[in-house]
């Protein structure tokens, strides 16, 4: 395996090999960030694979919406933009600017390495020297911060001829360093993470409405985001964000202690299964070095999990739902935002 991929807030070049080949593989991710040829002609077919990357985007609503709904709540700033770009940011994308931004970013005080398996530090510290050691610091650009000057609802809707009307309501989250961070992930996991979650067992299991139903929770350095999905027949587009907008409001109501349990267990086994993959635990790593500059290992998540009370649950959910920071996306065979914002309430 090897690969790359771009967040909002990092880079990631990773590989995943078989023990032998971990030097080959330092050495050609290290070549990969510190002497990229760039080739002109390799870069326009590049340039053209964004292109279709872009339009396969385009091609799917579940993914428009999730666009879509991040323009709501980040409007007019990078949070808020596709993180491939627009056709237009691509197309006039130079090779100049690109060999300056990895001039700029690609600097050894701004990089990050995570290594997981059966490694010593002295043998990754010995590669390292003799892949990035030669490598010139850099002073590179800052984060952009988010802004955040909503004071009440906001609807959009993309009217496309779709089997589905595809459903996102979100609202800003909690940020990575709150102390509630935990809390709020453990009730986006009650709500709509599992085949036993409020929203799986009222929309689909009781009223028939969809097939896929999810909550989600993003955090990032200054902010973050909770939110639902739904995707369903058209005809039932108003029925089904009523319901959502329900469930979210029942959640004022509190969350027993024996709910909060099982949601409790069902996150901590889904994180330490995902910690039986090398890659996983690399990712883990310098994601938490990258952003953070610290890392809390497992055990010290598994012991902030079982600290979440059902107060903690109910003081995350007075801080997120919000009807002045109330946002929906729709992508579906829908003309009006105004049939819909009437309902935009909790």
């Amino acid at each position: 395996m090897l690969n790359a991929a771009t967040d909002r807030e990092y880079t990631v070049y990773y590989a995943k090999v078989a023990r032998p080949h971990l030097g080959l593989a330092v050495d050609v991710l290290s070549d990969l960030v510190a002497a990229p040829l760039f080739d002109g002609i390799e870069l326009e077919k590049e340039r053209k694979v964004v292109l279709e990357e872009l339009a396969s985007v385009a091609d799917s609503p579940g993914q428009q919406v999730d666009l879509l709904l991040d323009s709501l709540t980040w409007p007019d700033q990078p949070l808020g933009w596709d993180v491939g770009g627009s056709e237009e940011s691509v197309t006039a994308l130079t090779r100049d600017m690109v060999l300056d931004y990895v001039r700029r970013q690609y600097v050894p005080n701004n990089m990050v390495v995570s290594i997981a398996g059966n490694v010593t530090e002295a043998e990754i510290i010995e590669l390292l020297q003799q892949n990035l050691a030669r490598l010139p610091l850099g002073e590179p650009g800052v984060w952009f911060p988010a802004r955040d000057g909503q004071q009440s609802p906001r609807c959009s809707i993309i009217n496309r001829r779709t089997e589905q009307s595809h459903i996102a309501i979100g609202l800003p989250g909690l940020p990575l360093d709150h102390p509630d961070r935990y809390a709020l992930d453990l009730l986006s996991v009650l709500f709509g993470e599992s085949m036993s979650s409020r929203l799986f067992m009222e929309l689909r299991e009781k009223q028939g409405l969809c097939y896929d139903v999810n909550s989600f929770v993003n955090h990032f350095l200054d902010t973050g985001s909770f939110g639902v999905y739904a995707a369903v027949d058209p005809s039932n587009g108003r029925k089904s964000v009523a319901a959502l907008l329900s469930e979210l409001r029942r959640l004022v109501e509190g969350v027993p202690a024996e709910e909060l349990t099982k949601a409790r267990e069902l996150a901590k086994g889904r994180m330490l299964l995902r910690m039986e993959d090398t890659r996983s635990v690399s990712a883990w790593l310098g994601g938490q070095e990258m952003l953070s500059g610290s890392i809390r290992g497992p055990e010290e998540v598994v012991a902030r999990l079982d600290e979440v009370t059902t107060d903690d649950l109910a003081r995350a959910i007075e801080a997120v739902l919000r009807r002045d920071h109330l946002n929906l996306a729709i992508v579906g065979p829908h003309r009006s935002e105004r049939v819909f914002e009437s309902m935009l309430d909790l």
